[in-house]
């Protein structure tokens, strides 16, 4: 799987909420996601939703999502159309929820991604290539598990795609 778009980096990197991310104020008032992800991180960056361009890269430093479990976060940020956020380390809660919607999560170092750097993620081969900048970073690599629910979309298409049965079983 390859994604490609632009870094859009966040200057508060460390312990993004999930409240950062989509705002409480709109957990109970808006219920169709494509209009939630129009409010996506703007309580950090107002005109975010306006700039971003569909296949970009949401880049953090540790604890990315952090907070409460509120599953609004990753499905904002997936109906965004950003490709995938890329982060020190996740909170864990998050990770599973944006794994169940076939959101991307790509762990690895990020102080050498610039906002507006040009990357390219393979999740195949582990690496992020900043064409930018003309260099390559490892990710901490995805259980192959991982990749095949993002491959169909997260957990509830991959049930729906296998017939209700889940990873391994048959």
């Amino acid at each position: 799987m390859l994604l490609t778009g632009k870094a859009r980096k966040f200057s508060q990197e460390d312990d993004i909420n999930t409240d950062y991310i989509i705002s409480g104020r709109y957990k109970f008032k808006i219920q169709d996601p494509n209009e939630l992800a129009t409010h996506v991180m703007e309580d950090l960056d107002p005109g975010f939703f306006q700039r971003r361009q569909d296949g970009d890269f949401i880049v953090a430093g540790r604890n990315f999502g952090c907070g409460s479990s509120r599953e609004q976060a990753p499905q904002a940020i997936k109906y965004a159309k950003i490709s995938a956020v890329i982060a020190k380390s996740f909170a864990r809660i998050f990770y599973r929820n944006a794994f169940n919607i076939g959101l991307p999560l790509i762990e690895c170092d990020t102080d050498k991604i610039k906002e507006g750097d040009e990357l390219s993620v393979d999740l195949s081969t582990g690496i992020v290539t900043n064409k930018t900048q003309n260099i390559n970073i490892t990710i901490k690599p995805l259980p192959p598990v991982m990749l095949t629910l993002l491959a169909d979309g997260g957990l509830v298409e991959h049930i729906k795609k296998h017939q209700g049965f889940a990873l391994g079983e048959k």
